[in-house]
């Protein structure tokens, strides 16, 4: 089964949320990195088995993209959960068996940001086509050489992911052409749902 890579937060008040998330777990995020030309940066809080939660907004210190920010961060009016990402080792294989199973996951771009300390982490993910702001179907992440982030961040254990969508029976093929297990319900609207924390006084984002 594919294993989670990060649940992405997205905000458009970076400071604002992780100082929010810093007095909701008690953990203050670790900031990661700038995403140069895309006019954003993120700061990131490990979730337990390699996986990591990436809080991202727009970095003041840039000047406004060309282009729109990712996880549609120019649009929203609050924090939340808008993609998570599952980890490969062989991308291009990922997408071809993907395709062969029926799900396009879209190609595959190379992507990199700096690090506080000077480092440049170099990865490469799909861009699922997507028509609303939650992208309940993952993208595909292969960090090849590079060191991966959740290595030396403190951890908030993830207890529970699950996805909503007004029809799960489009979703779960999707899911199961990726190798993945979760739960999707029916809702009015496409959404991710993580509970992490303490399980006696749970954290919940969506």
């Amino acid at each position: 089964m594919s294993e989670l890579d990060h649940l992405v937060l997205a905000t458009p008040d970076l400071a604002g949320t992780v100082a929010a998330i810093t007095r909701l777990v008690g953990i203050e995020p670790v900031a990661g990195g700038r995403h140069p030309g895309r006019g954003t940066r993120n700061f990131l809080l490990g979730l337990g088995d390699g996986g990591y939660l990436e809080i991202i907004g727009p970095d003041p210190e840039q000047p406004e993209p060309k282009q729109p920010r990712p996880f549609g961060i120019d649009t929203l009016t609050e924090a939340r959960l808008t993609a998570w990402l599952v980890r490969v080792k062989d991308i291009d294989a990922a997408i071809t068996a993907a395709r062969g199973a029926g799900h396009d996951p879209g190609d595959a771009s190379d992507l990199s940001r700096s690090t506080p300390d000077g480092r440049i982490l170099r990865w490469r993910l799909t861009f699922p086509g997507t028509s609303t702001p939650t992208q309940v179907v993952p993208a595909l992440i292969d960090w090849g050489e590079t060191d991966h982030p959740a290595d030396e961040l403190p951890i908030v254990p993830l207890l529970s992911l699950e996805a909503v969508h007004p029809e799960p029976g489009q979703v779960t093929p999707r899911l199961q052409a990726l190798d993945i297990e979760l739960p999707v319900r029916a809702g009015n609207r496409p959404a991710l749902i993580a509970i992490l924390g303490n399980p006696d006084n749970p954290i919940t984002l969506l």
